[in-house]
């Protein structure tokens, strides 16, 4: 059995340390913790790990954030997966910094990486874990407060939160969506 794992975020340096670019922290350190390695191919960087004898395949869309469907809709076909077996992680500006939450289905939140995936795939239905990063900015100012880099009180427990966060990665492929919903939402 295969799964599709999509971190969200923007290629490049100057976006590494962003708000908007969680997701890629987050899939970083699950290729790292089981060994595996991106490289480099067609609309992604990919990484291939095994985890409880699954096949686990690791994205970070190199298309940028605004079109991240193509590359999700790509990897699902190329790799065969159906779309019960995909995880898009990203930031979430509705839930406070470091609030985790998973979810099978559901709107795009007004995230342009989910709005894509979602006009894309033309579905909701697809699993997406949603890391807060808050929401403390004035009106009109939400771009630039995703892509600036975390506050030196966030990168105080950050590295804590994407490990909780790896917790619902492992969860949705071994126990599945509902359990892993019930064993590590709101906490």
């Amino acid at each position: 059995m295969k799964y599709l794992i999509v971190g969200l975020g923007n290629p490049g340096d100057k976006y590494e340390e962003t708000r908007h670019n969680v997701g890629f922290k987050i899939v970083d350190e699950f290729v790292r913790q089981h060994q595996g390695e991106f490289e480099s191919k067609k609309l992604a960087d990919i990484a291939n790990v095994k985890y409880k004898g699954k096949i686990v395949i690791v994205i970070k869309p190199t298309t940028f954030m605004n079109l991240s469907g193509k590359s999700v809709n790509y990897w699902m076909q190329k790799e065969k997966i159906p779309i019960n077996n995909i995880l898009v992680i990203t930031d979430d500006i509705s839930l406070p910094f470091g609030k985790i939450r998973m979810k099978g289905k559901g709107s795009d939140g007004g995230h342009n990486g989910l709005k894509d995936i979602q006009l894309v795939l033309n579905s909701s239905k697809y699993t997406r874990l949603r890391f807060g990063v808050g929401n403390d900015f004035y009106a009109g100012r939400q771009s630039e407060y995703v892509l600036g880099e975390w506050l030196e009180r966030e990168r105080m427990t950050l590295s804590e939160r994407i490990d909780f966060s790896l917790e619902f990665i492992k969860g949705f492929v071994s126990i599945g969506l509902q359990l892993t919903m019930t064993n590590f939402n709101n906490k």
